[in-house]
């Protein structure tokens, strides 16, 4: 899991130089958008491990 954390983390990160590259977020402001996109991402990820992991049910 560590691993997927460690990705996850990357992912938030390149997305904010990404959006600070483009003119749509301020490095002064990263701060407060960070851990929305940190939150979203993790989000979507840990949703997405635990649709492919094998259910018990029949």
């Amino acid at each position: 899991m560590k691993s997927i954390d460690e990705h996850i983390l990357r992912t938030s990160k390149e997305i904010i130089v990404k959006f600070i590259e483009l003119g749509r977020l301020s490095p002064a402001s990263v701060h407060e958008s960070f851990k929305d996109i940190y939150e979203t991402v993790n989000e979507t990820v840990k949703k997405h491990i635990n649709k492919e992991s094998p259910s018990d049910e029949p």
